[in-house]
């Protein structure tokens, strides 16, 4: 399933894996190895970076109700 590239360097300087993903998920991106000087709480060594399947769930939270037509005064 995977083909090309295993790992790659963030900006951040963190070290990322591409692994094969489950249930549905073509691919899974871990955190193998996280920079010194990375400041984002989201890198955790270990642990999946993104993962597909978050992202075809149903949203959790409310959505905006949208704004009717503005009317011009005159």
């Amino acid at each position: 399933m995977l083909k090309g590239f295993t790992h790659a360097r963030l900006a951040c300087g963190c070290l990322i894996g591409f692994r094969e993903g489950v249930e549905g998920s073509p691919v899974t991106i871990v955190v193998e190895g996280k920079a010194p000087g990375c400041v984002s709480p989201l890198h955790v060594c270990n642990l999946p970076l993104f993962d597909h399947r978050e992202a075809l769930r149903e949203p959790t939270r409310l959505l905006a109700a949208e704004e009717g037509e503005f009317e011009e005064e005159g």
